[in-house]
């Protein structure tokens, strides 16, 4: 670290140019943080040819996915994993050194207060930083509001590194995943590049475009790039946030707002399909609201409209026990001390990710007011109560379909009935209203 300290003296010293080289070619990258977003492209980038250096400093973590065992990668990424021979896992940070490339995908969650904890990006360029060499690539992939790579990323691998920003490549490539789904994967979803100059952006774009079956958009800015993932995600959450209002008034107006979103979606311009459910999940729509909220503060602006629509979708859980509530007393029941059946605890259908999901809001809602919760969720087996659905909701009061699962659409007024289920609230109004309708299991959707 001193000889690097001295080095850097002794070429502003001597007014040598700093040397980085744009056409050197980039064969070995290093993958900081193996999570949903980091191994998909550990492996996606061995598949290319790469020799990828994945770290993550959990060595249980690591020690697990060294054996290639990675319950949340899909079947087709499972067995690229297996197969990735120019993919090492380590948590050993020394093994970083050397790299022709840094792509960072560390976790930026939010503090309880809401605020962003950029802590783990800050300690992951600190470790990248101790291992840089003049003229590697790094790219924060991580999720963050617009001067974070600015302000907290290229400030620790300044200081760690005892390189100046010109003396490396460096860009943000803010993350696209959407877990379980089988036609956009990290290969094929187009990226967006920003880059601290010019040449940092089009290395960067190069890498991606080598690695990826997708467009890559080169921003102007850092700044811009930032901008993008905040921007996508404030703008599912707001209109969520407004059909979650409307199918909360329409409740109480006899409205099915499912079908009117659907004849509203006939009109072929000037309309997006929205529908709404019992909460929003994940790691992104929940959180990146709160990192445009902090920055717009910090600058003398208040996004009222972003603040109501994350007080919206943050009150769905809520909602969804008050319809249930409604529903017990239609029954003459109460609802502490009765048995529910929670369906779903993941934040979406096809995986068991339970970030943020709205489903444990509601579990851990209603076991506080003395419910008792037998909870399945066949893609979250570990978190669930019940080993089966009719073990869920056998002698259960009423169910609650919390995550709209391919193993839930299909169940029958006779699934419910058979076990003594007198009450359905459809959470993600994904299973036959009609047919529940000619039952005798009281059925209650979202805003239906």
């Amino acid at each position: 670290m001193a000889q690097q300290q001295l080095q850097r003296e002794w070429r502003f010293h001597s007014n040598s140019a700093p040397h980085r080289d744009a056409q050197k070619p980039i064969t070995t990258v290093a993958v900081v943080g193996l999570g949903y977003v980091g191994l998909p492209l550990a492996i996606l980038a061995a598949s290319r040819g790469y020799k990828v250096i994945g770290f993550d400093i959990d060595a249980v973590k690591a020690a697990q996915l060294d054996a290639r065992e990675a319950a949340f990668l899909s079947d087709e990424e499972a067995a690229a994993f297996k197969k990735a021979k120019g993919l090492t896992i380590t948590s050993h940070e020394g093994d970083l050194a050397g790299a022709d490339a840094y792509i960072i995908c560390v976790p930026t969650p939010v503090h309880d207060n809401r605020l962003p904890d950029l802590s783990p990006l800050e300690s992951a360029c600190k470790t990248v930083g101790r291992h840089l060499e003049e003229g590697a690539l790094v790219v924060v992939e991580s999720t963050v509001n617009p001067a974070v790579c600015e302000e907290v990323a290229l400030p620790a691998l300044e200081k760690t590194s005892g390189l100046a920003r010109a003396e490396f490549f460096f860009a943000h490539c803010p993350e696209r995943i959407n877990p379980g789904d089988p036609r956009w994967s990290v290969r094929t979803i187009p990226r967006v590049v920003g880059g601290i100059d010019a040449e940092s952006a089009e290395r960067a774009a190069n890498l991606y475009r080598a690695l990826l079956d997708a467009e890559i958009v080169t921003l102007r800015t850092l700044k811009e790039a930032e901008a993008v993932k905040m921007v996508e995600n404030a703008f599912r959450d707001v209109n969520i946030a407004f059909v979650n209002e409307l199918a909360m008034a329409f409740d109480k107006a006899g409205i099915d707002i499912v079908n009117v979103i659907r004849a509203a979606s006939t009109k072929p311009f000037g309309f997006l399909p929205f529908y709404p459910g019992v909460g929003v999940g994940g790691h992104c729509i929940p959180v990146d609201p709160y990192y445009l909220i902090r920055y717009g503060r910090k600058n003398g602006f208040e996004h009222r409209f972003l603040v109501t629509a994350r007080r919206i979708n943050s009150g769905m859980p809520f909602f969804t026990i008050r319809v249930l509530a409604d529903a017990l007393r239609q029954k003459r029941k109460a609802l502490k001390r009765s048995k529910i059946a929670l369906l779903g605890l993941s934040y979406k259908p096809g995986v068991g990710d339970l970030r943020e999901s709205p489903a444990i809001v509601i579990r851990d809602a209603l076991q506080k007011r003395g419910v008792v919760v037998r909870s399945f969720d066949p893609h979250a087996l570990y978190e669930s109560t019940a080993r089966s659905v009719e073990e869920a909701l056998k002698g259960a009061d009423a169910a609650i379909a919390a995550t709209d699962h391919a193993q839930f659409r299909d169940l029958s007024p006779r699934d419910f009935a058979k076990h003594g289920v007198g009450i359905l609230i459809d959470g993600r109004n994904c299973l036959d209203k009609e047919a529940f309708e000619k039952s005798e299991v009281l059925y209650r959707g979202i805003g239906r």
